[in-house]
């Protein structure tokens, strides 16, 4: 898709949430998961899937994502960790933490974390995140 982003370490917020860089243009690797290409556990990125008066985040993209597609994270070191979509699927914003998008043993996966609807604004905005799973592509 041809989507490319800088990315930036988060944390978490004062709310107890993750952070999510404020520019919808930026992405951010959760710094308490593991780092991409790490042998174990969900390395997390995420990033907004709009924001007012910015128009559309690069994580919009995620909408169109299908399996196999292939995600490329380059590390600070220069070199690249290329990793192949294998699931899509949507949670409620309440369920995200306990959804196993974050843990830090098991399968070494990539996870990619972006809002989805409905958009309420009378109920705090998107109600639900869109959570993308990828796997280390074998070349």
């Amino acid at each position: 898709m041809g989507l490319r982003a800088p990315v930036d370490p988060v944390g978490v917020a004062d709310d107890g949430l993750t952070e999510v860089p404020p520019d919808p243009d930026r992405v951010g690797w959760y710094r308490f998961s593991p780092a991409p290409g790490s042998p174990e556990g969900s390395s997390v990125v995420v990033g907004h899937v709009d924001a007012e008066g910015r128009g559309l985040g690069v994580l919009n993209g995620l909408n169109e994502v299908r399996q196999g597609d292939r995600v490329v994270i380059g590390r600070r070191d220069g070199s690249v960790v290329a990793y192949r979509v294998v699931a899509r699927r949507t949670v409620g914003k309440e369920d995200l933490a306990e959804s196993g998008a974050f843990r830090r043993d098991g399968r070494p996966v990539l996870t990619l974390i972006t809002c989805a609807g409905p958009y309420l604004p009378d109920n705090g905005g998107y109600q639900n995140n869109l959570v993308v799973t990828a796997v280390e592509a074998s070349e």
